[in-house]
């Protein structure tokens, strides 16, 4: 992959971890400040059930981070874009539109059958 497209994909994976720390760092302002104010039952009730959702976007995002980091790893060792089952190239459409992704598609869709037959 050339160079130019490889900093594009930098540029764009450090802008997706950026948005998701801003994220995180509102939220967990917010959180702070509900802690702050006494309420009702109800109130209560609400807030359990956003710290419930919360969490679970979280967990996503934790994940989210892990592989944006491990792409701008392989970046910068020059195996981006590299399928981690096949060793083929990711198609570059997929990457634009998951530039985290760990394995073409082709690969994905075998993970994924493999995980839905043993649910």
């Amino acid at each position: 992959m050339h160079q130019d497209k490889l900093e594009g994909f930098k540029k764009v994976l450090l802008a997706k971890k950026n948005a998701i720390l801003e994220h995180n760092a509102q939220h967990q302002s917010n959180v702070e400040q509900m802690r702050n104010i006494k309420g009702d039952e109800a109130d209560y009730a609400t807030m359990s059930a956003e710290n419930t959702l919360e969490k679970s976007i979280f967990q996503k995002h934790r994940q989210e981070l892990e592989y944006i980091e491990i792409a701008l790893e392989k970046i910068e060792n020059g195996v981006y874009g590299i399928c981690e089952m096949c060793n083929e190239h990711i198609a570059l459409g997929r990457l634009k539109a998951k530039p985290h992704a760990k394995y073409c598609i082709v690969c994905r869709e075998i993970i994924e059958k493999d995980l839905k037959d043993k649910v």
